[in-house]
């Protein structure tokens, strides 16, 4: 029999993370505790199937690179700018005290300053995945603080970038780092060039190509451009300029998020970057060797302490003595006690370049283990704390007056982008529907996936998407949660049902108005959610009968008077009720 070690590292991997991620759901967990403690389980180091290590870090690392890619795909830097007075000085103040408290309990016990830096490096970034699932759980994901805790990890998100950059060329020979600052400015004249190719001819040449391919209207051929992308500028930045692939897949992202097709772009790569996402959490775990932690129990409590107290009450320090909100301070110091995804990236890289011990990597791995799952009990026991620190006076002068002005200024955005409503295609139906719409003030977005259709409705000034509006993602960015209605004009009813199915998942308040074909598909869109149907059917038929009746002369309020009666009669509600009337025996 062949080998086939990829295929059943695959099984095992995602069979392990499946049967372990609904266990952690199902109490109460994050997915990702479970799928790291599936990497233990069928990993060298525990008794059993054991899958194949190399091939589990091959998959990981198109794990990093669609992870990097999908940041720098909604990296935002109108977001970051308007939280800029918390998230940079906050991010960089509370990383700093992170890595020092790293550093000097690492050489506490044994290890050099480098290392130490490395691992606190590592333990001072948090989770992006974590913290937005502890905001949506609390409702706080559009509130200032959301904001201002979203903008904290992205500049999080830059600094480790940095750090992945610097990481190679330090490594010199048995792990000894050169001289620093050539080896800096060497690599960061190298970030310089690799970064303006990308950007300034890429911004020119990837939207070029991503316009074309989008007009031949295949799926396929879209998430197949958009994976090569990703992966071939991953490669080249490994390949020509000595940086790490996931600074190339940020970079790549960035470049495809310039694009009129990002939205879409986006929603097409994102089911390949949560499976192998799964498969890269599931490779850290394979990695871990619980033998060493026995070894060195004064690090790893040291690092735990860390990450569950040190980083929240330095952010909370930070955030309070900027002058910010008591709320934000919270929600920023309960957001950040834990680590996740980037600390295996920089870790996994340190170690693969001899700057790190291979315990390392396991302190790592039991650290988020141990963080993610107490990430929902210690963020929301720290809003708790809201009322009992407001009674210290010095504390309530300083939340007014910023709460005020952050509040209006996220309110005024949100206020300015929010649509009236959501019209899917814009074909006849749609042209007219958006018509009407602006004849009463009201302002739509429009959502189609003509290409040419959306650069000309862009041009005009009006708000148009172009994305498959079946896909959660394409609806959220249109802002369907902050609409009144959404118009499907789409004659196809498996579309159209789809759209609606999960607009309803999104919005469930959204009043929906469509299309259908036939009558008899009525309890299927009402099933659905629609609370207005318009069928092709009946409006055909009442069209022709009006234009036969106007060819033979009858009269105007005689032609009106029929075609309305040709409308109830062959109303879903008329027919279903005659249904019932009529006994089927005669």
């Amino acid at each position: 029999m062949h080998e086939i070690s990829l295929i059943t590292t695959l099984a095992l991997a995602l069979g392990a993370a499946l049967l372990c991620g609904l266990a952690a759901k199902r109490f109460g967990l994050s997915p990702i505790v479970g799928y790291l403690l599936a990497g233990v389980l069928v990993g060298p180091y525990t008794p059993g199937l054991s899958g194949d290590t190399k091939i589990a870090s091959e998959l990981a690392e198109l794990g990093v690179i669609l992870l990097m890619f999908g940041v720098g795909l909604h990296f935002s830097l109108k977001e970051l700018l308007a939280v800029r007075s918390i998230a940079v000085p906050g991010a960089i103040g509370q990383s700093t005290a992170a890595t020092l408290a790293c550093t000097l309990l690492a050489v506490a016990c044994g290890w050099t300053w480098q290392t130490g830096l490395i691992l606190g490096i590592a333990v001072s970034v948090a989770s992006t995945v974590v913290l937005l699932r502890a905001l949506l759980d609390h409702g706080g994901v559009d509130t200032p603080e959301g904001h201002a805790a979203v903008g904290w990890l992205i500049v999080e998100d830059i600094i480790t970038v940095l750090v992945l950059v610097l990481l190679p060329p330090l490594a010199g020979k048995g792990g000894a780092p050169t001289n620093i600052w050539q080896t800096t400015g060497v690599a960061m004249l190298k970030l310089i060039v690799l970064t303006s190719m990308v950007l300034l001819a890429g911004s020119r040449f990837v939207p070029w190509v991503l316009l074309r391919i989008a007009r031949l209207r295949s799926r396929e051929l879209f998430t197949l451009s958009v994976v090569v992308m990703a992966i071939c500028v991953a490669t080249v930045s490994y390949v020509v300029f000595g940086a790490s692939m996931a600074l190339g897949a940020f970079l790549g992202g960035m470049v495809v998020g310039q694009s009129t097709v990002s939205e879409e772009a986006g929603a097409d790569i994102l089911p390949m970057r949560n499976i192998f996402a799964v498969l890269f959490f599931v490779s850290v775990g394979m990695l871990f060797d619980y033998r060493t932690l026995l070894q060195s129990p004064a690090l790893m409590a040291g690092v735990l302490v860390i990450i569950l107290l040190v980083k929240p009450f330095a952010a909370l320090i930070i955030v309070i003595f900027t002058g910010h909100s008591l709320r934000t301070a919270l929600t920023v110091a309960g957001g950040l006690a834990q680590i996740g995804e980037f600390s295996f990236i920089v870790g996994d890289m340190a170690s693969s370049l001899g700057l790190m011990p291979a315990n390392g990597n396991n302190i790592l791995v039991a650290g988020a283990i141990v963080s993610i799952s107490l990430n929902p009990f210690i963020f929301r026991r720290t809003l708790a704390l809201q009322p009992v620190l407001e009674r210290w006076s010095w504390l309530a002068k300083r939340r007014a007056a910023h709460t005020q002005k952050l509040e209006a200024h996220v309110n005024a955005v949100k206020h300015k982008e929010d649509p009236g409503a959501i019209v899917v295609g814009y074909g006849p139906v749609g042209k007219t529907v958006t018509r009407l719409l602006e004849e009463f003030s009201i302002k739509p977005v429009i959502v189609d996936m003509n290409i040419d259709a959306v650069l000309e409705l862009q041009r005009r000034g009006k708000q148009a998407l172009f994305g498959d509006a079946r896909r959660a993602d394409i609806l959220r960015v249109a802002r369907i949660d902050a609409a009144a209605y959404l118009i499907v004009t789409m004659p196809q009813a498996e579309v159209s049902l789809r759209i609606i199915q999960t607009a309803r998942e999104i919005a469930p308040a959204i009043r929906v108005m469509t299309r259908a074909e036939y009558i008899d598909q009525a309890e299927e869109f009402r099933d659905a959610g629609a609370a207005i149907v318009r069928y092709d059917e009946t409006e055909s038929a009442a069209a022709l009968a009006e234009a036969l009746l106007r060819d033979i002369d009858v009269p105007p309020d005689r032609i009106n008077a029929l075609v309305s009666s040709i409308r109830n009669e062959l109303s879903p509600r008329r027919r279903r009720k005659a249904g019932e009337e009529t006994d089927p025996s005669d």
